[in-house]
């Protein structure tokens, strides 16, 4: 009996030992203690040879989104927007976080998953350094860009957006990058969110962004793994300050909807119609931030 009791104990105070552990990193990751801040331009270096340019036929400059997956890397989600993209004119750039780093070998994107590694405070670094990059893209147009984001990558947008460079910066960047507008995020005329985390280490879930940029928020009512309710949150308060933010609410579809490649042990289910329906309004929004210089209303939740 005492040896049972003691090792019932003994277990207890590993896996609260551990518990620490995870808690803390986490927090030393939100804070960005521990992470190497780079030049931008060294960072550039290690993300471009995993840049995937998808674009219409003819030389552009062409009005451009740039493309964040989820904390597994990318899949064939990007692909389907890259292609709803190009259909209605759009240059598309699929920008790798995870490649640079070997996190796309041996499951560690399950860390990022976790909350273990690459922080969205981190990831944002990426975003900021890749649109600097389109920007020098011949058949980029500089003053029409889009940051479309997937759970992590969308985590990644909203921290950059509430960050709001150079007024604070990622924390892996030790500046912006060199030569840059005075205003970092110029030519950003609209954000696409598809189910992001928008938990407690989201930089935006407190008061959202200052930046009055088209914003289409695409979540699911049965998300159990990013929840719509605190995204919903975020959009509510910005709405409420007049701020451009239009929301999607899909039914009955699960967190990653729109991924039809992953893990064999995932539960998550990939929906056909949900993705049409997603796609539908990816396209119907581009359409008003190109003709209006904003999103547009949705008639309705759910399809």
């Amino acid at each position: 009996m005492r040896r049972g009791l003691r090792w019932l104990v003994g277990a207890a105070a590993v896996a609260g030992a551990v518990a620490l552990a995870v808690a803390g990193n986490s927090l030393a990751l939100y804070r960005g203690w521990g992470v190497e801040r780079l030049d931008p331009a060294a960072l550039s270096a290690k993300l471009a040879p995993y840049y995937r340019v998808m674009r219409p036929p003819g030389e552009g400059p062409f009005p451009t989104a740039l493309l964040y997956s989820g904390c597994d890397g990318p899949h064939d989600n990007l692909e389907r927007w890259a292609g709803m993209l190009n259909a209605e004119g759009w240059a598309a750039i699929i920008v790798d976080s995870h490649g640079p780093r070997g996190y796309g070998t041996h499951e560690i994107w399950r860390l990022v998953c976790a909350g273990q590694l690459l922080m969205g405070s981190e990831r944002s670094g990426d975003v900021l350094v890749s649109m600097d990059d389109a920007r020098r893209m011949s058949f980029v147009d500089p003053a029409r860009l889009v940051l479309i984001g997937a759970s992590h990558g969308g985590w990644a947008i909203m921290d950059l957006l509430a960050l709001d460079p150079p007024k604070r910066l990622p924390t892996n960047l030790a500046t912006v990058p060199a030569g840059a507008p005075a205003d970092p995020l110029a030519g950003l005329v609209g954000v696409i969110l598809v189910y992001p985390y928008c938990g407690p280490a989201n930089q935006a879930r407190p008061d959202g962004w200052r930046r009055a940029v088209a914003t289409l928020l695409v979540v699911s009512d049965s998300d159990t793994v990013a929840p719509a309710a605190d995204c919903l949150a975020i959009a509510g308060r910005m709405a409420a300050r007049g701020q451009p933010v239009e929301t999607l609410v899909l039914r009955g579809v699960t967190h990653g909807f729109d991924q039809e490649e992953r893990s064999e042990l995932s539960l998550l289910e990939f929906d056909p119609a949900a993705t049409e329906a997603a796609l539908r309004a990816g396209v119907a929004f581009l359409g008003g931030v190109l003709e209006k210089g904003g999103g547009v209303r949705l008639p309705g939740d759910g399809f």
